[in-house]
């Protein structure tokens, strides 16, 4: 028995890595670390193994990058989410930056044709 409790915790602590590694990945390094966000479908929780050991290891993997980290299913979604308080400078940076890009987006996207 005690070969089985040893290869779970192994399985688990290699998903913990994973799951840290996904999210490390999708930090923008101008924000420092914060706005840590990781969303997995349905398919990605199928292959990761049961909802819960997923939600417990994403907990664990977000605590090992200083986020306060919080899970979220939505639909057959799992979002694993940063809800650290974020220091001015880097809200106003990452607010210019999603204003920026909502005025590309603005400038790129078809007009409807002028009425007339």
């Amino acid at each position: 028995m005690p070969k089985k409790d040893e290869l779970s915790q192994r399985r688990y602590r290699a998903l913990v890595a994973h799951l840290e590694d996904l999210m490390r990945a999708g930090l923008k390094p101008e924000y420092e670390g914060y706005y840590g966000t990781l969303v997995l479908t349905g398919d990605d929780r199928a292959e990761l193994g049961e909802l819960h050991v997923v939600r417990r290891a994403a907990r664990e993997a977000g605590e090992r990058l200083g986020w306060e980290p919080t899970t979220k299913l939505v639909g057959d979604r799992l979002f694993v989410v940063d809800e650290r308080d974020v220091p001015e400078e880097i809200y106003e940076r990452a607010s210019r930056d999603t204003a920026d890009r909502m005025g590309e987006y603005r400038q790129s996207a078809p007009r409807p044709p002028a009425e007339g």
